[in-house]
């Protein structure tokens, strides 16, 4: 090889490698700008993608979330949410009924003509939104998108260049939503919360067309149910519970109901409960196979505190404690969330009864209690709060505690005793179960908010909460605010009973067990 051939040579490569070095330079900024481009636009489209309107009755807040899958999902706290699988594409559009104005829910529910003035008006309502939603999150996108080309860059080309990234990563998000855009999609919905179990309260949108009649009517019904439930500032006493208020659910009797456990999971969303009790008979007949019913428990992000009801057997209070946040109390003092709380179990186990005629009565269940207080006075802690399954064991509590929490009766009641302890019986939170079936009306679903305050620990107010119908047509809550919350509580009479029982019977049944002969 010549000379001049090895230069020319030599030179071609020098120039091959600096060309190459330049496009990999190139290359760089390039994804650069549009990686940045990308980034600011996704951000700006989730913190600017959000907008709220009236959509007939209610105040719902539209927003956008990041989602593999794309769809939507409306919100209807407490009672649930919606799931539709509208489109396909990297967000999601979130829909929450945040308020219902009472006095328009009124009207559909008097006056007929309303609802053809909410058909002609409401698509044009969520229309509106959903339009300024995407406008506010584009111009958000655009916006935050050039902020960071010039943060990044410093340099108004590239960052005229990341601004056009966003734009088409935008465009591109657009013509995917449109394009897999299912309209059929409001005819197959999911359903989660207590919706799931009862999705005819919204109607079968399968078939609205051939029955618009009785739609509207459970439309009516369902909107009137969200009034009592959202409209608490105008319907309710004042009390706004402020951050450090300690928030129970107290449940009881759940009975096997699997509806139940929907139900429990959405109030303790919704209400941000930080403990739920519950006072026995989470079962019905305390056999091996009901154990697995237990582990619905560990579902829940809070503590669950729970005592033996005459339905529970040894076996599933077993099974309950298996729950990694399950705290089963059994003649015990346990400080959970913030509260010190005795509990007892009931004493008998009589699956094969129902709450009505039971061997037991009430007599021996006051001398039972008295048994129990005897045993909390050994342990030398003071309780806040006192659980027993049967209200007349928990009178035997009267002046240990500020509050004793019972159930086992299905009929929700409270009332002050002698010493001024306030005894709350819970209704059943499972309908009574089967049993519920019964009657001529099914057992509501019944269960409880307490608001404590941290400081004192002691009972402010509570909101019962109240789900009837064989499908949860009715839905009501209302507020009790305690008169006096820091009366004070009078020491429990010596050696003389403590109150007079609540359902009188027969005395047949034998002394209480020991310790060691008790089911366990």
């Amino acid at each position: 090889m010549s000379i001049g051939t090895h230069v020319l040579t030599r030179a071609w490569n020098q120039l091959r490698r600096f060309t190459e070095r330049r496009r990999v330079r190139l290359a760089g900024r390039v994804t650069a700008v549009i990686a940045v481009g990308l980034v600011g636009g996704w951000i700006g489209l989730l913190a600017g993608g959000h907008a709220q309107t009236d959509v007939g009755p209610a105040d719902v807040h539209f927003t956008l979330h990041p989602s593999a899958t794309g769809g939507t999902v409306i919100d209807i706290p407490p009672l649930g949410t919606l799931r539709l699988d509208s489109h396909v594409g990297p967000v999601r559009i979130d829909a929450q009924v945040i308020r219902l104005r009472p006095d328009r829910a009124r009207e559909l529910i008097e006056n007929p003509s309303a609802f053809d003035r909410l058909s002609d008006t409401i698509g044009g309502d969520v229309r509106h939104a959903f339009i300024e939603m995407a406008a506010k999150g584009a111009a958000a996108a655009l916006a935050c998108a050039a902020l960071a080309g010039a943060l990044v860059f410093r340099n108004w080309r590239r960052t005229l260049w990341t601004t056009v990234s966003a734009l088409n990563g935008l465009i591109i998000v657009g013509l995917l939503g449109s394009l897999t855009f299912n309209p059929e999609s409001i005819a197959e919905p999911r359903f989660t919360g207590i919706l799931a179990s009862a999705p005819q309260v919204v109607g079968d949108a399968k078939t609205l067309v051939s029955r618009i009649g009785a739609y509207r009517e459970q439309l009516a019904r369902l909107v009137g149910n969200m009034s009592r439930l959202y409209d608490v500032t105008s319907t309710l006493p004042t009390y706004e519970p402020d951050p450090t208020t300690i928030r129970v659910l107290h449940v009881s009797d759940i009975h096997l109901n699997p509806v139940a456990w929907n139900v429990i999971r959405q109030v303790v969303n919704q209400f941000h409960i930080q403990v739920v009790i519950d006072t026995g008979d989470l079962t019905d007949h305390g056999t091996k196979a009901e154990d697995k019913f237990a582990n619905s428990i560990s579902k829940f992000k809070v503590p669950y505190v729970f005592i033996r009801g005459n339905h529970d057997s040894t076996s599933i209070e077993k099974a309950v404690r298996r729950q990694k946040n399950a705290v089963v109390l059994d003649d015990q003092v346990a400080d959970v969330g913030g509260l010190r709380i005795f509990g007892t179990p009931d004493p008998r186990f009589t699956p094969d009864k129902t709450t009505r005629g039971d061997q037991v009565g009430a007599q021996e269940m006051l001398a039972y209690g008295r048994t129990a207080v005897q045993r909390l006075r050994t342990l030398g802690k003071n309780p806040d709060i006192v659980l027993t399954h049967d209200p007349n064991e928990g009178q035997a509590f009267d002046g240990t505690a500020p509050l004793i929490l019972a159930g086992h009766t299905h009929q929700r009641s409270t009332r002050l005793l002698q010493t001024g302890t306030r005894l709350f019986i819970q209704g059943s939170t499972g309908g009574a179960g089967l049993r519920g079936l019964e009657h001529e009306q099914p057992t509501p679903i019944e269960m409880s908010v307490l608001y404590f305050n941290r400081a004192s620990h002691r009972l402010q107010g509570w909101d019962d909460i109240r789900l009837g119908g064989l499908g949860l047509t009715s839905a009501q809550i209302e507020r009790t605010l305690e008169s006096k919350p820091d009366r004070p509580i009078s020491p429990p009479p010596a050696q003389t009973p403590s109150g007079t029982p609540l359902t009188p019977t027969p005395s047949t049944a034998a002394p209480r067990p020991s310790a060691a002969g008790r089911p366990r």
